[in-house]
């Protein structure tokens, strides 16, 4: 800005002084001037940027024009549906050479079914599936997806589905007999184990009852230990798979007539296979997870471990909830003072070391699988075989779950398999 000479002199103080207020007054508005500017083209460059793309995707998502009268008729809704539709059809296609060699025929499965539980996927049925000779038709348990299904539930259901067939065959696991994954509905064809799930063994040896269904409903302590070396092994099996459990407990043990255990419940090693992690929406009661379960760290097949010394728990007191004294929400706070459960008097001190052995806080203090196996069949040796658990108390499901930390609709009167 020049100087007004003619109305001022070059020495008059006041007249630079207005001059200079001029400046500060001029600048400061033009600096917001063109940043307004600025705002507004750039505002104007964002709503046509969404224009466009509102444009594009309406395009993409509808294949008829706003004035198809067939269009209007049917609804998008309609459209997306079939869509989807065509998504499964293509994942089923795709994934029928994987298991062509597990498809069992629809017409070899009886149309009698019996429902025996609902689990995570949906309902669970036992019926019969013929084998070629009438009379020698097969019990088998039917895990069928619920419907309707969405693309996720079907790539989840087919992915359990190969998680049996990447397991293999183990004799302390419940196999996969095959599967109908060739159309809608899908199906999981699973071994019967009718006897049921343990901890509906462990509260039937309360009874009076002496045989039912060809079982004998009596324990020892010899017999404990047999049922728990084949669980053990189960755990060998899956961490030489670098795999774990997550929910070592009676309710996950399935118990044939000659004792045979077969561990089930492997939705937690599913998700550990598929996902590297387990799902935030499952729930585990409390009172089984080793402490960094509780706490939240990365979990692992020590505590598996620290679980199965819960279940020598349950087994040696016929099916009673652990840490009966304890609030299931307090339980960490228990632990964290170092406590553990008391020896219940049915319980060897033999029994009770390796239980202890189990519980020991520092997981890496924890003898893994294999080595607990070998202490259980060193002590089993001079086990009794001839006395009998007894617990007179019958089990009340509604006080058990409450104080196990569980729901009562959970519990497995007759039958799981998760």
């Amino acid at each position: 800005m020049t100087r007004r000479l003619l109305e001022c002199s070059f020495n008059d103080k006041l007249c630079v002084v207005r001059e200079q207020q001029y400046e500060v007054i001029i600048i400061p508005t033009l600096l917001v001037g063109i940043f307004l500017i600025l705002l507004g083209v750039i505002l104007w460059l964002f709503i046509r940027g969404q224009r466009v793309q509102q444009q594009t995707s309406g395009h993409q998502g509808i294949s008829s024009k706003p004035g198809d009268l067939s269009w209007k008729a049917s609804g998008f809704g309609e459209n997306v549906s079939v869509q989807l539709e065509t998504s499964i059809e293509s994942l089923l296609q795709a994934t029928t050479p994987a298991l062509s060699k597990l498809q069992v025929p629809r017409e070899q499965l009886s149309e009698v079914l019996e429902h025996i539980h609902n689990g995570s996927c949906g309902a669970i049925y036992r019926t019969k599936m013929n084998t070629g000779d009438p009379a020698k038709s097969k019990s088998v348990v039917l895990k069928a997806l619920k419907e309707p299904a969405g693309l996720h539930e079907v790539q989840d259901f087919l992915g359990r589905i190969q998680f049996y067939q990447y397991l293999g065959k183990h004799k302390n696991l419940v196999q996969l007999e095959g599967c109908c994954t060739e159309g809608l509905p899908l199906y999981m064809v699973l071994e019967d184990v009718a006897q049921g799930d343990l901890l509906s063994f462990l509260w039937t040896c309360r009874r009076d009852v002496v045989t039912m269904n060809g079982l004998l409903y009596d324990l020892t302590e010899k017999q404990v230990y047999h049922i728990g070396k084949q669980v053990l092994l189960a755990l060998e099996f899956l961490q030489d798979k670098h795999l774990f459990h997550g929910d070592v407990a009676a309710r996950n043990i399935l118990i044939q007539c000659d004792l045979t255990a077969k561990l089930c419940g492997l939705g937690l090693a599913y998700e550990i296979h598929a996902r590297g992690a387990i799902s935030s929406i499952r729930t585990i009661p409390l009172k089984w997870l080793a402490p960094e379960r509780l706490l939240q760290r990365p979990a692992g097949m020590r505590g598996d471990v620290w679980s199965f010394g819960i279940l020598l728990y349950e087994m040696v007191t016929l099916g009673a909830p652990p840490y009966p004294e304890v609030p299931p929400t307090s339980i960490l706070q228990y632990l964290q003072r170092r406590k553990i459960m008391k020896r219940p008097s049915s319980c060897t001190h033999n029994m009770y070391n390796l239980m202890k052995t189990c519980w020991r806080w520092n997981e890496d203090n924890r003898p893994s699988p294999r080595v607990l196996r070998l202490r259980l069949e060193a002590v089993a040796q001079n086990a009794d075989d001839k006395a009998v658990l007894q617990v007179p108390e019958l089990v009340v499901p509604e006080l058990y779950a409450a104080v196990a930390g569980i729901s009562v609709e959970s519990l497995p009167y007759s039958h799981t398999i998760l």
